[in-house]
């Protein structure tokens, strides 16, 4: 099924990682399985009226859908078709509503597929708590946080290989023959990777983002204490590129007490780093000290995960998965299909997501319109079922949710 492209609208362009935006972008959406068709349309509702809001008539998104997931695999036999492939290739930026991966089909991830189509080397989700929603901790008002993961590397590269495999035993004769190293007959093998320039790409893009939004720390989660030549070299090399590349906007932690009676230096960037079973700790009993946690990749996952459940609902929470010429922007849960298809699912996760694209698109004045509409509808404790439960209100559906965003938005200026 070949899709439509507006005559009108034009493509985004990267230069230097910089994004050149035109007017009337052209956007790509994918619908995703489950509740995503029902929350990534809500989601485009609520983009689309915040954008005629702030800017009226002279911006607008070009929206094209891509095929994927089950849609596609209804209407073409394939769960990423060739075509869509091309599209997201084209156009490099995306809206995604949560797609399955089935289990024991032989059917890869869509999501790792499309990130390393475009490179999207960094897993951005910014973690705030937002007052009126139930959290696990008493100080959950102090949460404002922005993780930055590593996409590429780790653990996440999937090179293992069962304990009774052939290329296990190769590998394990290797390690006592040429290495010295005793390894039981019953071991699996697991390859952890972690590269130079990739840690440095995504710690340049950390330090950046944190200089340019004033945000006051970056923060390295690492386990370099027991894993010294991977997750211990991610360190190293994160303040390499701090201490060389941004010398004018950055003091570390050590610095700080050394040179400066522990008073950070204002308007420097604090670049400090926390072993990761501590970072846990850390952003339960003293999370106004963290701000930009930057991580490898497993830990990214883990800290990601957590941080959400200390706001109390990661469906709240949407993501940016970002690159140097493009990024797919998401709700960061799955595809609830126990919820398809009844109107009931809260597609905030997908608007964040969306409110995250717009301001990397430098379209802010809209990406506030939708903060400030969410902040305003859960203070008025209008919220679908997920909330609506614990505040003890009626629940509104999907679409009467939106619809209130809507109307919201409006009454801004």
């Amino acid at each position: 099924m070949m899709q439509k492209i507006p005559e009108d609208g034009e493509v985004i362009k990267f230069e230097n990682g910089k994004w050149i935006v035109p007017k009337k972008p052209i956007i790509l959406y994918v619908e995703g399985d489950g509740i995503g068709h029902e929350i990534t349309h809500a989601a485009m509702k609520v983009i689309n009226k915040a954008v005629e809001k702030a800017y009226g008539s002279d911006r607008e998104i070009k929206w094209v859908e891509v095929l994927a997931g089950d849609k596609a695999e209804k209407l073409t036999g394939n769960r990423f078709p060739k075509e869509s492939e091309e599209l997201i290739e084209k156009y490099r930026v995306l809206l995604k509503g949560p797609l399955e991966t089935p289990i024991g089909k032989g059917w890869k991830s869509i999501n790792v597929a499309i990130r390393l189509m475009l490179d999207l080397y960094a897993n951005i989700r910014p973690v705030k708590y937002i007052p009126g929603i139930e959290s696990p901790i008493k100080n959950a008002d102090k949460i404002d946080l922005i993780i930055f993961r590593e996409n590429t590397d780790d653990l996440y590269r999937g090179i293992e290989y069962p304990y009774d495999s052939e290329q296990a035993k190769k590998i394990r004769d290797f390690l006592r023959k040429e290495l010295g190293v005793e390894v039981e007959d019953d071991t699996g093998i697991g390859i952890k990777l972690i590269s130079r320039f990739k840690t440095q790409r995504i710690a340049r893009m950390a330090i950046k983002y944190a200089i340019d939004h004033k945000r006051k720390k970056v923060t390295i989660m690492h386990k370099g204490n027991v894993m010294k030549y991977t997750e211990g070299a991610f360190r190293e090399w994160s303040y390499e590129v701090a201490t060389k590349e941004f010398r004018d906007y950055i003091v570390t932690e050590e610095e700080v007490t050394k040179n400066y009676n522990g008073v950070p230096p204002s308007g420097k960037v604090i670049i400090n780093d926390r072993i990761a079973d501590n970072m846990f700790q850390q952003i339960i009993i003293r999370p106004d000290e963290y701000d930009i946690i930057l991580a490898p990749n497993v830990n990214g996952d883990y800290i990601s995960d957590a941080a959400g459940a200390l706001v109390g609902n990661i469906g709240m929470l949407g993501g940016a998965n970002i690159g140097d010429t493009g990024g797919m922007f998401e709700a960061i849960h799955g595809t609830a299909p126990k919820y398809a298809g009844k109107n009931v699912a809260n597609p905030t996760g997908i608007i964040k997501g969306g409110e995250l694209m717009l301001r990397f698109m430098g379209w802010d004045k809209a990406a506030e319109l939708i903060d400030s509409a969410i902040m305003e509808s859960i203070r008025q404790k209008k919220v679908t079922q997920d909330l609506a439960r614990f505040m003890g209100v009626r629940a509104l559906s999907t679409t009467e949710y939106t619809d209130e965003l809507i109307a919201i938005i409006d009454t801004l200026s």
